[in-house]
């Protein structure tokens, strides 16, 4: 039977539970995902206690069969990206100087002397995209914290392996800048997500309900989210 196992950081880990005739319990990481075989009569509560203890370890196992499973991606002529859930084409022009990155339509042009160093193609190409991510999830941040009628909190990037967002008692709001890559209604269900913290600094049924005044198709969201997050950490 599928659960979600919800960590106290905001990470939720979907996994196959299986019970059986057993006195310990079991856990594996497979191409699905965690697998937890457990003892018939362990109540749900004790089971996910024990599996919270052992976060740490489950999304250390998890990214790295991520990793193992997605190809390298090619920092060359051609490559394709996203922003905000649309194809964005790499250019990479010879030139005599190097130069940022440049978007016209659909493609991001980059002239660079050494057309076959994929460091720096990756160093240039991911600080656009951050740079690009500040500016628009700021604007994004301020629109749903109004809605919420809560002062527009300070805004950050991360670069976290395991998760999208966080919010702390400080009124910090800090957001993967991977997510530029995402489409638009995923960014705004995370920083709705997040943005409901400054409320509740839990996941109880009434942290839902914040997310739910300002982000009322949040399940679908956050669904959505599962399925594109491998692709969106595909750059690394």
């Amino acid at each position: 039977m599928q659960h979600t196992l919800a960590l106290p950081n905001g990470e939720n880990i979907p996994y196959l539970l299986e019970r059986r005739a057993r006195r310990t319990i079991g856990m594996k990481i497979t191409t699905d995902g965690l697998v937890v075989h457990a003892p018939l009569r362990i109540r749900q509560a004790d089971l996910e206690a024990l599996l919270r203890s052992k976060a740490r370890w489950i999304s250390t196992k998890l990214k790295a069969r991520q990793a193992a499973t997605l190809p390298a991606f090619s920092w060359q002529d051609g490559a394709e990206l996203q922003l905000l859930g649309q194809p964005l084409i790499l250019r990479i022009l010879p030139s005599t100087r190097n130069s940022q990155p440049k978007r016209e339509g659909n493609t991001l042009q980059i002239a660079t002397s050494n057309i076959h160093d994929q460091v720096m193609i990756a160093r240039k190409v991911i600080h656009w995209l951050q740079k690009e991510a500040m500016l628009d999830f700021a604007r994004r941040l301020h629109i749903l914290a109004a809605k919420l009628g809560e002062p527009t909190p300070a805004l950050f990037l991360s670069n976290a392996k395991t998760r999208w967002g966080s919010c702390n008692s400080r009124r910090e709001v800090r957001l993967n800048w991977r997510l530029i890559q995402a489409q638009p209604a995923l960014i705004n269900y995370v920083i709705a997500h997040e943005l409901a913290h400054l409320r509740e600094m839990n996941h109880s049924a009434r942290f839902w309900a914040v997310v739910a005044k300002i982000y009322p198709d949040y399940p679908a969201a956050e669904q959505g989210l599962k399925d594109c997050s491998q692709a969106l950490y595909r750059l690394g």
